[in-house]
């Protein structure tokens, strides 16, 4: 589990296919050299699991489905990522839960740079918008973000000073892809509430869990 708050950026210095799958080499920031084999980390977005370590660099491994369902399938040597260490329950949610799954991938299709600030405009797919709300949170490449505008499947967020300095997006342009996931928690009213076969909650629902009054 994460929070999107972005610790650091790390760099891609090798990119090993694996049968079916890579091996990504990382060179990482001093303060996250804490990691242990086993131990999950985000990378753009992804859960991946740490299976080597050596002094700054760590090896994650990217099995088919992450490599179907990312960006990082085409990530490439020099490049750099989003990283961020798993959640202590000790920690404090600066973010929201951020699972590490992707739901989707967008594309950046506008960047509008305004004083200090980048207003940052994304297509995402529509099995990703329909979780999406005005003011709620959606974690880009990893970064959790506050939703200023959603317009069907486009959505509009502004970009601080302390963001752009700590994550890749300052390098993304228009056209690239990132990857998307929306907040489990609409995930979950959406289980909840979708008992019958149109998927919607009937009045009957709602009665039976205090949403609505008896008259």
């Amino acid at each position: 589990m994460f929070t999107g708050i972005v610790e650091d950026r790390g760099k891609v210095i090798r990119v090993e296919y694996r049968g079916q799958g890579k091996r990504l080499t990382l060179e990482i920031p001093l303060e996250l050299t804490d990691l242990r084999l086993g131990d999950s980390i985000n990378v753009d977005g992804a859960c991946l699991t740490v299976m080597e370590k050596n002094g700054g660099r760590i090896g994650v491994d990217l099995s088919p489905e992450t490599l179907q369902k990312t960006t990082l399938a085409g990530v490439r040597e020099g490049e750099e990522v989003n990283l961020e260490r798993a959640l202590k329950l000790s920690d404090r949610l600066g973010g929201h839960i951020v699972a590490g799954h992707i739901d989707g991938i967008g594309t950046i299709v506008e960047k509008r740079k305004e004083t200090d600030f980048i207003y940052l405009k994304v297509r995402i797919p529509r099995n990703v918008s329909r979780y999406v709300v005005q003011k709620g949170s959606i974690a880009i490449d990893g970064i959790s973000l506050t939703v200023n505008e959603c317009r069907e499947e486009e959505i509009q967020m502004t970009l601080i000073p302390y963001t752009l300095e700590r994550t890749t997006l300052i390098n993304k342009k228009v056209g690239d892809r990132v990857n998307v996931e929306a907040d489990v928690l609409g995930k979950y009213v959406e289980k909840l509430l979708g008992r019958g076969k149109s998927g919607e909650a009937t009045l009957s629902f709602l009665r039976e869990h205090g949403f609505i009054e008896e008259e």
